[in-house]
């Protein structure tokens, strides 16, 4: 598709195709991912993104069902609750021969159940037959496999390819090939159940004869390989068992929401199906991946960051991402990965232009963020676990970590960033954009960059880290990052705030000037206290004027700075775990009246998008009444952080903290929202014990009230 896809910095993707279709429907299971149209079809419609993915390569782009050389209407599709599988279901138009009507519409019912299991993509279609009269059809199924990696897909341009293979023809399946540049032989075998009656390399018809009331079933099996020499080729029934396997272990890890209204509840159980279909189990445990398409695969930042928003619920997901952090963290300087000994990763890739140094991305560390962030979920998470043995475990990581953190605060007094090289990315916050950091007169900054959050994290990361080197016995190393924090500190006030017009800078540019624009950075100052108490209820304050808050969440640039535009990747649009964050360091300050402000934004936001699921991003435009939020035509979704967005929330305005020593739970200044009369969570873990609550609202008034408690836990409620 020519029109298909450009790239707003080098990494990322703008639309530039007014084909773009926000029903699509996705399924993901480990290192593979499916994007369908609504019709169960790839390679037909939408931006190009279309197709069956493993480990960074397409291995399905093209797949299309005929009936009698017509294509079924399509009566309605879904995604299970559960994201097992996606549902279809079509019927037959009119169908003439010589002329005459052979076959009315509505008569001939197809039911497709599609599932995605790691490598292999599973349909199970089931003909019905409502007509009156036996019929004989002709079913036809059309594929291909062009064998791209990710990064062209997303519009990067490559002057030499790899080779594609004859196709092997069996009886019953298709194999198709490619052996790319990086030496790999990539195959994809298509299999049906039963044997077609024609099959060839680009399609399998099927003849089929159907009597009245009666039904028939095809399957079919799509199995990818990167160079092994066998494929793994489960059916459909197998395919399906292991996932509902893997949904049903996940429901055992995390505690239980639900409320009285069913909408809420739809939101929650939403994000928690996208939360475990985007979870990878690694060799270390159980990773989020960031999103699909474009950033299916372990990301830094973002899996720390879902992590922190859903470790009250589910901590063994953040024991999973420290511990595969740790083992990739960098151990020595490369300028072309920007890897430096401590840094934690910032992207993963497994496809062959990573492979083949195409992209930087097979391990690149080009982030400020991430690195702080790793101290900072080891220390929350051992607030809630209170596990000393696996904070012990590592524990090296963790002081190497810091010693990267603590090197640039005495090199600088900032933590800073500043590419290296040509392929990497310009800004290494979470706002990566080319243009994302700028002056108040739109200018770009000049390197090396402090931007404001990162110096919160930062701050954060010296806090907790002490709290873990005195669980390790290290009280000097503690006391000397303690005091290292009390000095950012007052360098930060000092350096940032900008006392007219009353905000705290987006960065410092290299010469220490500030970038004098108002942006949803500043929430997450209020998320790591640093921030000033008085300063902070001004930046909350702020955050829910009507320049940041279009109604829906926050703006990532406040309407009126230089570069706003709410149909831009960074600068103005709106992030749901963005949002969150901001939400979070509200209540950490107490400002609880607007962090419900910001919640009751984003389920409103959360309803009016198809299956209730929040994406990456969307427009900043603002709310109109019987208006949906604007879509941001290439996010992805499901997403993560946006799918943890809706857990950071309700941690919030519960208040919920844990004692890493006692089994004790605390409630602080817990609120609901006037739209929820009760909220109750079920199975919620603490040191050998278990509780489930029910946190009620009367009026202006909250009760809380223990419904179960097994093992020795106590419940603590400040109101």
């Amino acid at each position: 598709m020519d029109d298909a896809i450009q790239i707003d910095n080098r990494w990322y993707i703008p639309a530039t195709s007014s084909r773009a279709d926000d029903r699509i429907r996705v399924l993901k299971s480990d290192d593979g991912f499916v994007v369908f149209s609504r019709h169960g079809e790839l390679g037909r419609a939408g931006l190009g993104e279309q197709g069956f993915y493993h480990l960074g390569m397409r291995h399905l782009s093209g797949w299309h069902l005929l009936l009698e050389g017509r294509e079924p209407m399509l009566l309605n599709s879904t995604i299970r609750l559960d994201n097992s599988r996606l549902e279809i279901d079509q019927t037959t138009p009119d169908l003439f021969k010589d002329g005459a009507l052979w076959l009315p519409k509505g008569v001939i019912h197809l039911h497709r159940e599609l599932a995605a299991s790691d490598s292999t993509l599973t349909e199970r279609l089931t003909l019905t037959n409502y007509h009156g009269q036996a019929r004989r059809l002709r079913l036809e199924y059309h594929f291909d496999a062009d064998f791209r990696d990710i990064f062209e897909i997303r519009g990067t341009h490559r002057e030499r390819r790899g080779k594609r293979h004859p196709p092997e023809l069996l009886d019953d399946a298709v194999i198709l090939a490619y052996t790319g540049l990086d030496g790999v032989t990539r195959r994809t075998r298509i299999g049906f159940e039963p044997r077609p009656s024609c099959i060839a390399a680009d399609a399998a018809d099927f003849d089929i004869a159907l009597k009245p009331r009666t039904c028939t079933i095809i399957e079919v099996a799509i199995s990818c390989d990167s160079g092994n020499t066998y494929f793994c080729v489960p059916n459909y029934s197998e395919s399906v068992g292991a996932i509902e396997r893997k949904v049903d272990a996940d429901r055992h890890s995390r505690a239980e929401i639900t409320t009285d209204n069913e909408q809420f509840n739809d939101w929650i159980n939403r994000s928690v199906a996208d939360l475990q279909m985007l979870t990878t189990q690694t060799r270390y445990g159980p990773y989020p991946y960031a999103g699909v398409p474009w950033f299916s695969t372990p990301f830094g930042r973002d899996g720390l960051i879902t992590a922190l928003q859903t470790l009250w619920a589910q901590p063994v997901v953040a024991r999973g991402v420290l511990a595969f952090l740790a083992a990739t963290q960098a151990e020595r300087t490369d300028p072309a990965s920007e890897a430096e000994p401590g840094k934690i990763i910032h992207e993963m890739r497994e496809g062959e232009m990573a492979a083949l140094g195409e992209v930087p991305f097979r391990r690149y560390y080009g982030s400020v963020d991430a690195t702080p962030l790793f101290v900072m979920l080891a220390g929350h998470y051992y607030r809630r676990s209170g596990e000393r043995d696996f904070i012990g475990t590592i524990w090296p990581s963790l002081e190497r970590a810091m010693a990267w953190v603590t090197s640039h605060l005495d090199r600088h007094g900032f933590l800073v960033y500043a590419p290296h090289g040509d392929k990497g990315l310009v800004h290494q916050g979470w706002k990566d954009s080319d243009d994302a950091v700028f002056h108040a007169d739109g200018r770009p900054p000049a390197p090396p960059i402090a931007l404001c959050e990162v110096q919160g994290y930062a701050y954060a990361a010296a806090l907790l880290g002490a709290e873990l080197a005195e669980v390790v016995g290290e009280t000097r190393m503690a006391l000397r990052w303690r005091a290292q924090a009390e000095r950012l500190r007052e360098r930060f006030e000092a350096a940032f705030w900008l006392e007219e017009p009353g905000f705290y800078a987006l960065a410092l540019d290299g010469e220490g000037a500030p970038c004098a624009v108002r942006s949803s950075n500043i929430g997450h100052l209020l998320y790591t206290g640093i921030a000033d108490p008085a300063r902070a209820a001004r930046m909350a304050q702020a955050l829910v004027s009507p320049e940041a808050f279009n109604g829906w969440g926050l703006r990532t640039v406040f309407e009126g700075e230089a570069r706003y535009n709410p149909m831009s990747y960074h600068n103005g649009s709106v992030w749901p775990h963005d949002t969150a964050i901001a939400a979070a360091g509200m209540a950490r300050y107490g400002r609880k009246s607007e962090t419900l402000r910001l919640l009751e934004g984003l389920f409103n936001a959360a309803i009016r998008f198809d299956l209730h699921r929040l994406p990456e991003l969307f427009c900043g435009f603002e709310r109109l009444s019987g208006q949906a939020p604007a879509h941001y035509p290439v996010a992805c979704a499901p997403q993560a952080w946006a799918s943890g967005a809706v857990f950071m929330l309700i941690d919030a305005i519960l208040g919920l903290h844990f004692d890493p020593a006692i089994p004790t739970i605390h409630l602080h200044h817990p609120r609901i929202p006037d739209y929820i009369d009760w909220l109750r969570i079920r199975g919620l873990k603490h040191l050998g014990g278990e509780l489930d609550l029910m946190v009620r609202r009367h009026g202006d008034d909250i009760a809380v009230n223990i419904e179960r408690r097994q093992g020795n836990i106590e419940l603590n409620v400040t109101v």
